[in-house]
């Protein structure tokens, strides 16, 4: 390893954010996941699903009404609020980000024009830690990363696996492939954002330079709608009020261990994403 790599293991556990005596659900912070489009309901479970398991107290699902019966039956702990696609209430919208205290944008959005206009709204207005996956990532892509991102000063976690990544930094898969680490810290540095390029292993590049590489985790998560659990973790957690790069760096190492206990009962030929957020908890719990 280099002098700036460092490893992603089970001390981070010690970032966990407390749980004490007497509390409420507003104690535990505010996440809003503006995810889903139609046929795509479920990248929206899987993602507030995630950010209710890793603890957060409220999480509000901003999604097309297309959604609404299909997320109140899998997910009623959830707040929901719809949108008309052809006709969006930005205002109704950019009132959801005053409420959160962190949110995430991106899963299952699609390629629609409304994901674009979703992912800048955030980027510029909304003032807490955001993480951005997926289609919002996509739409980054289109308009100009350096531009809006120079522009941002509040904490951003970005998300993207190898190929997200190759469209976000115009570097290409082959190249990005052959040194995950270093494309993780040189863009994290260059953007003053944190990094997470999700590969086998996952590498956390920090704005500093730093990158940390993950030691958890298997081959059964290569499954659809596993990095929509990975961005409702941390997003959980930064909804908690955990720093911005403890989150990040829990967040990958939980989402792993949750994996690594799912193999053994599950097996890896049958995981699914789902199976991540059941095991969830006895990742938090340390369990053995």
């Amino acid at each position: 390893m280099g002098e700036k790599e460092r490893k992603i293991d089970s001390t981070v556990l010690k970032h966990l954010p407390p749980r004490v005596a007497r509390s409420h659900k507003g104690t535990y912070g505010k996440v809003l996941c503006v995810a889903g489009s139609v046929g795509m309901a479920g990248a929206a479970y899987l993602c507030a699903h995630a950010a209710c398991r890793a603890g957060t107290g409220l999480v509000r699902i901003v999604t097309p009404e297309e959604n609404r019966i299909i997320l109140q039956e899998l997910l009623p702990e959830a707040i929901l609020t719809t949108f008309d696609r052809a006709h969006p209430d930005w205002g109704k919208i950019e009132a959801c980000f005053d409420w959160a205290d962190a949110a995430a944008v991106g899963p299952g959005l699609g390629p629609e024009a409304m994901a674009k206009d979703m992912t800048e709204r955030a980027l510029r207005n909304f003032s807490g830690p955001l993480v951005l996956d997926a289609d919002g990532l996509n739409a980054l892509a289109g308009m100009g990363v350096r531009e809006l991102l120079s522009r941002r000063s509040s904490p951003l976690i970005v998300t993207p696996h190898v190929g997200e990544f190759s469209r976000l930094s115009g570097i290409s898969i082959k190249e990005t492939a052959a040194d995950v680490p270093g494309c993780a810290a040189r863009f994290a540095a260059e953007h003053h954002c944190i990094c997470v390029l999700k590969d086998a292993p996952t590498a956390v590049g920090m704005p500093d330079g730093t990158v940390f590489i993950n030691t958890s985790g298997n081959n059964g998560m290569a499954t659809a709608g596993s990095g929509d659990v990975l961005t409702g973790i941390i997003a959980g957690l930064l909804g908690q009020r955990t720093e911005p790069a403890d989150a990040a760096l829990l967040g990958v190492w939980l989402h792993g261990r949750a994996g690594d206990l799912a193999a053994e009962k599950e097996g890896y030929y049958g995981l699914m994403a789902r199976h991540l957020i059941e095991y969830l908890p006895g990742a938090m719990a340390g369990k053995a």
